[in-house]
C-alpha cells in the first residue's frame, strides 16, 4: 500500500467515524455499530465493498444536509445564532462528499479492482 492510499482510505474511514459518533449522539446505537463495520470494508479489495461504501456515504451526505437544516431551523425559531452550526455541518458535509469522491482516485481504483474511468465493468 502506497502512502497515497492509505491517505486516501482514512478519507472514508474518518467519514464513516464521524456518522457513527452522529449516530450515536442521536441514539441510534445499531447504527452506529453498522457504520463502523462499514469501516472494514475499506481492507476488502473488491469492487462491491467500494461501492458499498461510497453509497454509505453518499446516504451519509444526505443525513447531514437534513441534520443541518433541521437544527439551523430549530436556531431560527428560538432566536439563536446558527451560521456556525451551519458552516461546520456544510463542512462535514464536503468532507463525506469528498471521501465519496475518493473511490474515483486511481489509487482506490487500482486498490479495489474498480475499472478505470471510461473503461467497461466485469
Amino acid at each position: 500500500m502506497t502512502n497515497r492510499t492509505g491517505a486516501l482510505l482514512a478519507l472514508p474511514g474518518l467519514a464513516l467515524l464521524l456518522l457513527a459518533a452522529h449516530l450515536l449522539h442521536s441514539g441510534l446505537l445499531p447504527l452506529a455499530v453498522l457504520a463502523l463495520l462499514l469501516a472494514g470494508l475499506l481492507a476488502v479489495r473488491r469492487p462491491w465493498a467500494a461501492r458499498v461504501v461510497q453509497a454509505v456515504l453518499l446516504l451519509a451526505a444526505v443525513e447531514w444536509i437534513l441534520t443541518t437544516v433541521t437544527l439551523a431551523q430549530m436556531r431560527l425559531q428560538h432566536g439563536q445564532p446558527y451560521l456556525r452550526l451551519t458552516l461546520i455541518l456544510g463542512a462535514v458535509t464536503a468532507f463525506t462528499l469528498l471521501a465519496a469522491w475518493a473511490f474515483q482516485r486511481p489509487a482506490l481504483r487500482a486498490w479495489f479492482g474498480l475499472p478505470g474511468l471510461g473503461e467497461p465493468g466485469p
